[in-house]
């Protein structure tokens, strides 16, 4: 009976979801209403569906059918669950928000879930949960390595073809793979830093009931160690964007349609909570004002946060130790306050200014404190992981080594899309590859590394 009732309590799809989907069917199709609501569908599988319809963005509904989702996502999510050993401890809520959901970022939609499994389950299969995240991203390591580029998400498949990627693509990458093993996790990411320009993107996973973090396909001997743990020590911000209405413990900083972002800092940094109220010219509180907090990055006083003041003209942020410069309007008028997170817990701004005022003061910005971070790691533990980094480095540039070589500049850039585009010029008809070649050379490198050849429902280059 316990176990019964156990079941019964279980809901992938709880009733915020159930509410959320109701609100969302004038939006899709009947025909798709009634494969996704068919009464012949598992209990489980309906309602990783109504989450997903609750809360995907309207192209992914048109672009993609209900048996798409089924196939490629629902299914391998459950599957998961069910066969890895860390599945049936996996409380519904983590499972919607960090496994189920359909992408991570922005990427393009592939089909890597099974994929991923396969190629990974008999790695990991008899390892505990923490283990088996530490060799997840050591196979990671394997296939993606760090480069920069332009600021299009390339997908899990396309970053694995490419073997390369910025932080937000191997954070895509990983969270993606870490997914489709049934494990819980999320991107995490600072928009500025505070002490020193830039900005970085990596990992969080859930273990064993706890949210550590790890350097996306840059793998450690433990969880919760990477290059940046100092600078994350003195962060100001750090947020996750999780999939549906999030409404859990921590700092919800927006909603947008299908997302929420919340507030990680404090997994990271000594933090405190900083209020502030708004009022007009003559006190008087300004509900739905809008405030952001700012923090010096690359010469300008970059957006980290943005909330509206409540009815009360109130409105917070937990931020890390350090110098924010807050700025307030209601649309007509400004104000704007220099505070200090830890010394300043309740911040007035007079909206004061508009257009015409000529502002004139300075600033001395203080950044948090810099922390002494000790993760225990022996010296043995350091060298065996050295070792495992040199022969995955060697796997992945053994992978590279296999392309073509002494061709055309654009194949060479394609990277691991080279047979998308040698086969696009092959169909072409005679005289026509020297004018396919210069449309070619307007493609950005990202572009060339992706394209497909039969559009967005074609072929994916195979890793």
């Amino acid at each position: 009976m316990l176990a019964s009732a156990a079941t019964l309590q279980a809901r992938i799809a709880s009733p915020q979801v159930v509410a959320d989907f109701e609100s969302r069917k004038p939006d899709i199709d009947s025909d798709i209403l009634e494969q996704i609501c068919s009464p012949a569908l598992p209990d489980s599988t309906a309602q990783c569906l109504q989450v997903l319809y609750a809360y995907m963005p309207l192209p992914d509904m048109l672009d993609r059918t209900p048996q798409y989702y089924m196939d490629h996502v629902v299914t391998p999510a459950l599957k998961a669950r069910k066969e890895m050993p860390w599945g049936k401890n996996i409380p519904d809520e983590v499972f919607r928000h960090y496994v189920l959901p359909i992408r991570v970022n922005n990427e393009a939609l592939d089909l890597h879930r099974p994929i991923f499994y396969e190629e990974l389950k008999k790695r990991i299969q008899r390892l505990d949960m923490t283990s088996a995240i530490l060799e997840i991203n050591h196979w990671c390591h394997e296939k993606v390595t760090y480069q920069p580029s332009d600021g299009r998400t390339h997908s899990p498949l396309q970053s694995v073809s490419s073997a390369i990627g910025r932080c937000g693509e191997e954070s895509t990458f990983t969270v993606a793979a870490m997914r489709a093993m049934g494990i819980p996790a999320r991107q995490v990411y600072t928009p500025r830093w505070a002490h020193t320009d830039d900005n970085h993107a990596w990992v969080e996973v859930w273990a064993d009931g706890e949210w550590h973090f790890l350097g996306a396909c840059e793998p450690e001997p433990v969880l919760d160690l990477g290059w940046f743990n100092a600078p994350a020590a003195r962060g100001m911000l750090m947020h996750a964007r999780t999939f549906g209405n999030y409404y859990g413990t921590d700092e919800v900083l927006g909603r947008q349609p299908g997302n929420t972002d919340i507030n990680v800092t404090s997994h990271y940094a000594p933090t405190d909570t900083l209020y502030i109220c708004v009022t007009d010219r003559t006190g008087q509180a300004v509900p739905d004002a809008k405030v952001t907090f700012r923090i010096y990055n690359y010469a300008e006083f970059y957006p980290i946060a943005a909330k509206l003041t409540d009815a009360n003209g109130e409105t917070s942020l937990i931020a890390g130790l350090g110098d924010i410069l807050v700025w307030a309007t209601d649309g007509n008028r400004f104000g704007l306050h220099k505070c200090t997170v830890g010394r300043d817990k309740r911040v007035y701004i007079p909206l004061i200014h508009d257009g015409s005022s000529e502002l004139d003061f300075t600033l001395d910005i203080v950044p948090p404190a810099q922390q002494t971070i000790s993760v225990p790691v022996t010296d043995e533990m350091r060298a065996a992981n050295d070792r495992r980094l040199a022969r995955e480095d060697s796997i992945r540039n053994s992978y590279m080594a296999s392309w073509p070589k002494n061709i055309s500049p654009t194949i060479t850039k394609s990277r691991g899309n080279h047979e998308v585009i040698t086969n696009f010029l092959a169909t072409l008809p005679s005289g026509l590859e020297e004018k396919a070649l210069s449309l070619l050379a307007n493609l950005s490198e990202k572009d060339l590394t992706d394209v497909p050849l039969y559009g967005v429902h074609g072929k994916i280059v195979s890793f």
